[in-house]
């Protein structure tokens, strides 16, 4: 494997895991559910923080970000509140319990995605567990 096969598959898993993402009754939005989910792991890691920050932090675009915020937000997902040292700025975090929509993502099978893409999806599942762990 070199480079490129290891960015290829980071895609391909990428592709994989947006396929599982249930999205029953969430209309269509301007922003990838990866993007989302981009936003609300980094919202999760740094309470109180800023678009911007989170901007520089991931390597998304602002307008992505605020995008991935405004779905977060409408989902229950993520709060906003005025920064008390400077009242033009709003601090963002993650909902405090997860929302309804995020437990049902958290909680979506891979195994439906998985088959589409593979002939043994027990064995890939068992050896994403391992890599997972690996790469902590």
């Amino acid at each position: 494997m070199n480079v490129i096969d290891l960015y290829l598959l980071g895609h391909r898993l990428q592709k994989l895991a947006e396929s599982a993402v249930p999205t029953d009754g969430i209309g269509e939005h301007p922003t990838s559910t990866g993007t989302v989910l981009i936003v609300a792991a980094d919202l999760r890691d740094h309470p109180r923080t800023t678009v911007t920050e989170i901007a520089q932090r991931t390597g998304l675009a602002q307008s992505q970000v605020s995008n991935g915020v405004a779905r977060l937000r409408a989902v229950e997902a993520a709060t906003a509140e005025p920064d008390p040292r400077d009242g033009r700025r709003t601090l963002l975090s993650a909902a405090a319990q997860p929302s309804g929509r995020m437990q049902a993502v958290r909680e979506a099978p891979l195994g439906p995605a998985l088959a589409a893409a593979t002939s043994d999806p027990d064995e890939v599942l068992a050896l994403l567990e391992k890599l997972s762990s690996l790469l902590r």
